[in-house]
């Protein structure tokens, strides 16, 4: 079972989970995806993400930016596996510049990015991770995050580093086979 985490200010709809979801429908494994829409309070987004897994067995996360960064948080608390698609490592220090009105993409929700935002992803930190839990990602052209932050934290985990690409993962196609390998689904 996958359940694909979005990032910031994303949604289900984002590119990379309808690719994930049309590719496992294609095999007739539709019903072995998940991806929930993420409140924007960090609170909330674990909540719902643990509702998730307490329905599920089997789990693989599969977080992107954001999503990575709830991943990583849950992966350990619960001991589960996942794949990090460019992920956030410290959105209450990398979010900080946008404390301000946003919009969610998709026509999602209004609300104020606000410093109880920061705090809530502060106390979610990990700083130490068991790198055989995880899949990392990451493209060297990220114009988002630094992809050196990443390979650092998850040293001794399987990592892909692709060169050149984006922050949305622009190879991330050519990657499922390999995510679904990782998630025991090959």
């Amino acid at each position: 079972m996958i359940i694909y985490l979005h990032g910031f200010n994303s949604s289900p709809q984002s590119g990379k989970a309808q690719y994930l979801k049309q590719y496992l429908q294609a095999r007739g494994r539709g019903g072995e995806f998940a991806c929930p829409q993420l409140p924007h309070w960090p609170d909330l987004a674990v909540a719902v993400i643990e509702a998730e897994m307490a329905r599920r067995e089997k789990i693989t996360l599969v977080g992107s930016s954001l999503g990575g960064f709830y991943a990583t948080w849950l992966a350990e608390r619960h001991g589960a596996r996942a794949v990090l698609i460019n992920p956030a490592i410290d959105p209450h220090v990398g979010l900080r510049a946008y404390l301000e009105p946003q919009q969610g993409c998709y026509g999602g929700e209004s609300y104020a990015l606000s410093e109880e935002h920061l705090r809530q992803w502060e106390r979610l930190l990990v700083t130490r991770v068991h790198p055989e839990r995880y899949l990392l990602l990451v493209e060297t052209g990220d114009e988002v995050l630094d992809y050196r932050v990443a390979v650092k934290k998850y040293q001794g985990a399987r990592q892909v580093v692709v060169q050149g690409g984006d922050h949305a993962l622009a190879s991330f196609p050519e990657h499922i086979p390999l995510i679904l390998e990782f998630a025991g689904m090959d």
